[in-house]
């Protein structure tokens, strides 16, 4: 289990919160639950019906299609996912598994919309790392 101030410099060195004061970053460490993925697992799987987003704290994850084979994209350390279904939960859009033992922070939808209405910087990196996603994949 890490301490809140591990938990703030996790979060600190991630797209979404890069921008948002350490003071408010003690608020999101405080509410990110800790979540132990082992190697094979998987996270979530497509179709499912997502309401949490989360930040790979170690390890590596597989975005991947299981009915097709296909790979997406293959996510380390920092990296955040699954932010779209914690904004609108729909059906997942790909199966994520664990390559390695990997430890993830999850941000369940009601308190990160809790954290969206108080501190703006939040809203600010989600909106960056959508933009930035959209921008990669059109090119």
């Amino acid at each position: 289990m890490l301490l809140n101030i591990e938990k703030v410099m996790i979060l600190k060195d991630t797209d979404i919160f890069s921008q948002t004061p350490e003071e408010d970053l003690i608020e999101v460490a405080s509410i990110v639950e800790e979540v132990e993925v082992k190697k094979g697992e998987d996270v979530f799987i497509k179709g499912d019906i997502g309401t949490s987003m989360f930040i790979i704290v170690e390890g590596e994850v597989r975005v991947h299609d299981p009915e097709t084979g296909k790979e997406f994209a293959v996510l380390g350390e920092k990296t955040v996912f699954g932010e779209l279904a914690a904004l609108d939960p729909e059906p997942r859009m790909a199966t994520i598994t664990a390559l390695q033992d990997t430890q993830l922070f999850r941000l369940d939808q009601g308190p990160l919309y809790d954290l969206m209405s108080e501190h703006i910087e939040v809203v600010r990196g989600i909106t960056r790392v959508l933009c930035q996603r959209l921008r990669k994949k059109s090119s």
